[in-house]
């Protein structure tokens, strides 16, 4: 283990829906640990359990199996007030800023609703300063916290959200695909006030999306998920310089590269067939079905998460 606490530990966790008389293994074993201010990026293409995993860590959803440690006290069986403390330093930004705003509420009440909750201020003018405060911290101005979310674009719903994930004081944010529904023009404004707010306040973040670039960008270290499993984990820098699974290599060499000489004698990795589906998902390493590499070992078992260089792990039996 690492040098520094971890803040967060996901032990082996699972969430598993039951769909008729079969079972989604949405999120299928999967460890790790975010350390106090950093930024952990979960990366993975559409349905391959990573929001899932994020809500599952909030809370939104129980445990199937596995555990979620939060400053070392596992988030399975809290009392009530170490409950309360968890939802209060645990907080959500959600991916569609369309639809995680409550139409009939005021902007100001919509942030402030979590304030309310947790009794955090005496009367309505210290509410009304902190409302106008956070508006401010994101980059909207205070007469914005009277009017209704349909006023806003896509861009300033989702740093209303952000307001809102704010307000309450929390320590750790989960952005569950918070850019993937914004303009690409305002993407980049998004991430940067992502990484403000992170050295004003503290704020550790698990940062979920499907953008490898973007990603890049803002983590500190990332994890690639498949239907359900964590691939790789290390650092940004080694993953994007020297990344080990297949799945990874095939990711990365999709991404384009600005320079059109390296582009044009870079080789693109085409995976072959589908994605499986995560109600019947194949024996042994779910890639497999798709790897170029794979063996008849990776039919047998999933092979472990191993430690194949310092601080870079891996699933993978070509290691």
């Amino acid at each position: 283990m690492a040098e520094q606490k971890y803040i967060l530990e996901v032990q082996d966790m699972k969430k598993h829906f039951a769909i008729g008389n079969k079972k989604l293994k949405a999120v299928d074993g999967i460890t790790f640990g975010v350390r106090k201010g950093e930024t952990l990026g979960i990366v993975g293409e559409s349905g391959c359990g990573k929001s899932t995993a994020g809500k599952t860590i909030i809370g939104l959803y129980g445990i199937t199996a596995g555990d979620v440690l939060y400053n070392g006290k596992s988030i399975k069986n809290m009392n009530p007030k170490d409950r309360r403390n968890y939802t209060r330093s645990m907080q959500m930004v959600f991916q569609d800023p369309y639809a995680s705003l409550n139409p009939r509420m005021t902007v100001g009440d919509v942030i402030a609703e979590g304030i309310d909750i947790h009794g955090l201020v005496k009367n309505r003018r210290e509410r009304a300063e902190r409302v106008h405060s956070l508006l401010e911290a994101v980059g909207l101005n205070s007469e914005h916290a009277g009017r209704f979310p349909h006023e806003f674009s896509g861009g300033q719903r989702q740093r209303i959200g952000i307001a809102r994930a704010l307000a309450i004081e929390p320590e750790f944010i989960v952005a569950d695909e918070p850019i993937s529904a914004l303009d690409v023009s305002v993407q980049a404004q998004v991430i940067n006030l992502f990484q403000k707010l992170q050295k004003e306040r503290g704020l550790t973040y698990l940062f979920i999306a499907h953008d490898l670039a973007m990603v890049k960008h803002i983590s500190d270290r990332i994890g690639v998920m498949y239907l359900g499993k964590m691939m790789e984990l290390t650092t940004s820098a080694k993953l994007y310089a020297k990344p080990l699974h297949p799945y990874t290599q095939s990711l990365l060499s999709a991404i384009p590269i600005p320079d059109p000489e390296v582009e044009r004698t870079r080789e693109r990795i085409i995976l072959q067939g589908e994605v499986p589906s995560p109600l019947n998902p194949p024996s042994g390493c779910p890639f497999r079905t798709r790897c170029p590499h794979a063996m008849d070992v990776c039919a047998k078992e999933m092979p472990p998460m191993k430690e194949i260089e310092e601080g870079h792990f891996a699933a993978c039996y070509l290691y």
